[in-house]
């Protein structure tokens, strides 16, 4: 556990303990409340327009609920953060051996805003067959940021297609499916399958190319799936492939080594 890290969990542990103490003290307090209502049925004029004034009924049942929420709310905000460095590890530039699997999971947790069900549309479901892989020799910061680019666009067409076809919630579901596997026991494989609009054959000939997007001006740098690209073949000696059809969705292949060359290079 490097420096960075050790601070964050003494940081939470401070704060969980914090939330742990003021749960004891609200408890005693409501406690000594009850005795007091036991013990003086009756109070005087001045106290019972304040009673009513505060409503302390209300009081008394709500505070327990504002206090589980904050603590819901922290925990969310620790996972969040959690991810947010596992997505990152800006302090890993080393190649190093990880669990793909976390990777993914942070980038999705990252996403899970987008993922969601909105006003407008319904939820996208994720469905997750992770296979039983080892550990993989990789840089973890950026071949995260190669499953976030192939999320992001792979969420952008399920929008699209919500967007041009307004079909009952029964009879579409927007899903993206993400399946990891070991190939022959020396390459591992991520493979992200979505049910969108699909791509032209004509598209996907460019979609690596720099510079090169479909999307609206402003919406889009077409960089994502060329940077993408180069993280893959060129810092991790393996392949990233799409297969797709239109009106059939799209799927994005990325198969690397398990374990790197000893040329390989350092990322720039």
């Amino acid at each position: 556990m490097n420096v960075k890290t050790g601070r964050f969990y003494e940081n939470h542990s401070h704060i969980e303990n914090c939330w742990n103490y003021a749960d004891e003290y609200i408890q005693d307090l409501l406690q000594i409340v009850q005795l007091y209502q036991q013990h003086s049925p009756h109070p005087n004029a001045t106290l019972e327009a304040e009673l009513k004034s505060i409503d302390l009924d209300f009081l008394k049942d709500d505070l327990p609920k504002l206090l589980s929420s904050m603590k819901v709310g922290a925990d969310r905000i620790q996972k969040i953060v959690l991810s947010l460095r596992n997505f990152s590890r800006m302090d890993e530039a080393e190649m190093k051996e990880v669990n793909l699997h976390d990777g993914i999971d942070s980038t999705l947790m990252i996403l899970q805003n987008r993922l969601k069900a909105k006003s407008d549309r319904v939820g996208i479901q994720v469905i997750k067959n992770y296979g039983d892989l080892p550990e993989i020799e990789c840089y973890p910061g950026q071949l995260n940021q190669v499953v976030m680019n192939i999320l992001t666009n792979a969420i952008d067409a399920l929008e699209e297609h919500l967007k041009q076809h307004q079909e009952p919630d029964n009879f579409y579901t927007p899903t993206i499916t993400i399946q990891t596997e070991l190939l022959g026991n020396n390459q591992a494989q991520i493979a992200i399958s979505d049910n969108g609009l699909g791509i032209p054959e004509t598209i996907q000939r460019r979609l690596f190319d720099p510079f090169f997007t479909t999307k609206p001006i402003g919406k889009g740098t077409g960089m994502g799936l060329s940077i993408s690209y180069q993280i893959i073949t060129d810092k991790h000696h393996g392949k990233l492939v799409c297969h797709s059809h239109p009106n059939q969705g799209s799927q994005f292949t990325i198969t690397i080594p398990r374990f790197q060359p000893e040329t390989a290079n350092a990322p720039s």
